[in-house]
């Protein structure tokens, strides 16, 4: 017997209930910004910290000449990843539901459907690595970065002290200071409830309550607080679900410019973006019985970090 990724039953197909991360829960697109690129070979010039603080001789006699200056930079190369997947549908899958919505037993559409389920699961890969390259302690400079342990870490509201290490972190910094906090939801769940966060918040009135994101970013002079919500399923297929959160225990202080790119200011890191995505629907002949068609999804994208000492992590920020 044929089972279809949807029922017909007359009583049950007017609801479709699916698990998935909402698109709100995901900041892979706020952490490391797109940026276009012209090819799926691109570069970009990184220049000296000398060059950037150098105070030349610049002045100049009634007829002497200006003095002459070079600029030099390293060329560092790069090249877009393609990342995406697709699912076949039955053409006798796409008939059965177009007959239930004709009949008003359901608003089912197979192939929007399976655009859907793409589309969640792109978006968990693209989180994926997004959270592992900003969470990786070998990303930032070895200045550059802390690890908590024992009663140091925040969900000891007895003995740690986060405002003083994230007040060390925002000044550790190569030239720019953090301007965006990241960090899991865990690691939120503790700061935003740490006595001595909201005591300094609430003007010594209480040490109980819970921070808003808004009010943690005034604290510290950031522009913004991005957690990190989505789970994935760790387990292998055919095992239980094992639903482990994306985004670990760190805190990530960064210098994110969405205005830069491969030719522009200096960032923390972005997102090459080659084209736009990749959205296809053909026919296919292989596809059951009858055929069926092709729903495919993707883009053609490289995460990089480009300016390491302008983040600083914290790790082991809290008990896991």
């Amino acid at each position: 017997m044929t089972v279809r990724p949807f029922v017909t039953h007359a009583i049950l197909t007017a609801y479709a209930i699916g698990y998935q991360n909402p698109d709100a829960v995901y900041i892979a697109d706020q952490v490391l910004p797109r940026v276009p690129v012209g090819g799926e070979k691109f570069s970009w010039t990184e220049y000296s910290l000398e060059e950037g603080f150098a105070v030349p001789d610049n002045t100049v006699g009634r007829t002497g000449r200006v003095n002459r200056i070079e600029l030099s930079g390293t060329e560092k190369e790069s090249a877009v990843k393609d990342y995406g997947l697709e699912i076949p549908i039955p053409n006798s899958d796409i008939e059965a539901a177009r007959n239930a919505r004709e009949k008003k037993l359901s608003t089912i559409d197979p192939e929007r459907q399976a655009a859907r389920r793409i589309k969640s699961y792109n978006m968990n890969n693209r989180e994926i690595r997004v959270a592992d390259l900003i969470q990786d302690p070998n990303t930032y400079a070895a200045s550059r970065r802390l690890a908590l342990a024992g009663t140091d870490k925040w969900s000891d509201y007895e003995n740690s002290n986060p405002i003083g290490d994230i007040k060390d972190a925002m000044r550790s910094t190569l030239v720019h200071r953090p301007n965006t906090a990241v960090m899991g939801e865990l690691v939120w769940h503790y700061l935003s409830s740490h006595p001595q966060i909201v005591n300094a918040i609430r003007g010594n009135l209480t040490n109980q309550g819970i921070v808003t994101k808004e009010e943690f970013a005034r604290l510290f002079g950031l522009r913004r607080v991005l957690v990190g919500e989505s789970q994935i399923n760790a387990a292998r297929p055919g095992q239980v679900a094992n639903l482990q959160m994306v985004w670990g225990t760190s805190l990530q202080l960064l210098y994110i410019n969405s205005d830069a790119g491969p030719d522009g200011d200096v960032t923390f890191g972005f997102t090459a973006e080659y084209g736009s995505l990749v959205v296809m629907r053909r026919e296919d002949g292989d596809v059951g019985l009858q055929g069926g068609v092709i729903i495919r999804e993707g883009e053609r994208v490289k995460e990089l970090v480009v300016a390491k000492d302008t983040g600083f992590q914290i790790s082991g920020a809290v008990a896991a």
